[in-house]
């Protein structure tokens, strides 16, 4: 039996951990699960015979090292700043490893040695990154291979709530960390190319310049530019194209409903409010507008922000009790952002019977032959339940299928890697389709924009 050592038992792992426990017996796998939680490790492998849960601590050498010696391939699902140390013991043991995480300029560093020792370090494997850089590439790829020249590429993806889960004014739920959602955009203006202009949205405007999108079967969508476009020219090999654009999806009208938070000031992480743990979610709203002894929250707020009472943003903002004097923050010492993540996660928790769903769009505008074309590519994945969702397979199955095909020395490239080359994305992409991740290509005409932005 061949010993796949997962680390990291949280939500995205299910998947990955059923799909490489159901592959166990034609493979010939045993799948260690190793977390700081047993029981969480134990939920997981679910009794499974060729599963076992282990508890480690991840910042203990000799507990690491000794679990990480004992496996054929180590699969970490930690976060993204604790993967080094485990990349480290699998160059000193010589095990390959798989992340669905970012690479780090740390991890970067370790390419030289993990190619010396012929290590494969496959990273940024899940959805986004991940299922995203291989159905951009498998495209871009095959244009090329035409003779076509690219001109735009936009990719968009967005985690969701299914629509017969949708029940509130917003239309959406937190799927994944709801603490992402509260500080997206922030840290740096959104960059990216449009027309060959390079074009950058301060955090300020980035939810009131949005693209409109349509997904068939789904409906319209609209997408907010992510902090940095210009990062895949290269990764990509797009050092000459146009229009290069990524950004995150919601439903049309979530971005200037959201907006309001951005204006007011709630989403600032970087202070914190005096006694906010007995302050109630009116006298938090409250404490963002002016001082007037003789006019309510609601119309300080509605006047400051210019919203009519019968506008569809002031719905959406009383549904969440924004305007509660019952309702305690119960936070101490809490930021703007923290505060509002908690009133946020009342009203879009998802309930047992809910489901996500995952979104992903690309757009690749190129010339070929003197003409020019484009293709839209759609992918709509929805959850089972709230084991496995939409996003624990989207992150899980591309993590479980590049260790089986590593492990199985179909995937041979040693070194710190992302999947971008023809020799990891077309097997995964092909076991990913028979999995229900399918991607749907049309092709529509070329406009070298999208005539429903509002980028400017």
């Amino acid at each position: 039996m061949r010993n796949i050592l997962v680390i990291g038992a949280g939500r995205s792992s299910s998947s990955l951990i059923t799909h490489l426990l159901t592959k166990s017996y034609s493979e010939k796998l045993h799948i260690t699960v190793a977390d700081v939680s047993l029981n969480l490790a134990q939920n997981k492998i679910n009794g499974h015979e060729n599963g076992t849960a282990i508890t480690v601590d991840i910042f203990n050498k000799e507990e690491r090292e000794k679990v990480i010696q004992q496996a054929d391939i180590v699969v970490s699902m930690l976060p993204a700043h604790l993967h080094l140390n485990v990349a480290k013991d699998c160059l000193t043991f010589g095990k390959n490893m798989v992340t669905a995480s970012y690479i780090s300029k740390e991890m970067k560093q370790l390419n030289e040695e993990a190619v010396a020792k012929n290590l494969i370090f496959m990273n940024e494997i899940g959805l986004d990154p991940g299922i995203d850089h291989m159905s951009a590439m498998q495209v871009i790829d095959n244009i090329r291979n035409q003779g076509g020249k690219m001109l735009l590429f936009e990719s968009f993806t967005g985690g969701l709530v299914a629509p017969e889960s949708d029940d509130n004014l917003w239309n959406y739920k937190f799927t994944w960390n709801p603490r992402n959602v509260v500080l997206a955009g922030q840290g740096g203006a959104a960059k990216f190319l449009q027309e060959g202009t390079y074009k950058y949205i301060p955090y300020h405007k980035l939810f009131r310049r949005t693209e409109i999108l349509t997904i068939d079967d789904y409906g319209k969508f609209e997408a907010y530019a992510n902090r940095d476009s210009l990062k895949y020219k290269n990764v990509y090999g797009l050092d000459d194209i146009l229009t290069l654009y990524r950004g995150t999806i919601r439903r049309v009208g979530f971005s200037r409903a959201w907006n309001v938070f951005v204006q007011l000031g709630m989403t600032d992480d970087s202070y914190t409010i005096e006694d906010s743990e007995n302050m109630s979610y009116r006298e938090f709203t409250n404490s963002f507008l002016a001082y007037n002894p003789n006019d309510s929250v609601e119309l300080k707020l509605r006047h400051y922000l210019k919203i009519d009472q019968d506008d569809i943003i002031w719905e959406k903002l009383v549904e969440l009790d924004l305007f509660s004097p019952y309702k305690k923050v119960g936070l101490a010492n809490a930021t703007p952002a923290q505060i509002l993540e908690k009133i946020l996660k009342d009203s879009w928790t998802l309930k047992e019977d809910d489901k996500d769903m995952i979104v992903m769009q690309h757009l690749f505008g190129y010339e070929l032959d003197g003409e020019k074309h484009q293709i839209e590519s759609s992918m709509v994945c929805i959850g089972d339940n709230q084991v496995y969702t939409a996003m624990a397979k989207t992150v899980g199955l591309p993590v479980a299928i590049a260790t089986l095909k590593i492990l199985n020395g179909e995937i041979k490239t040693p070194g710190v890697q992302i999947p971008i080359n023809k020799e990891v994305y077309e097997p995964i992409l092909a076991e990913l389709k028979e999995n229900g991740i399918v991607f749907n290509e049309k092709k529509v005409p070329y406009l070298g924009y999208n005539p429903h932005n509002i980028l400017g």
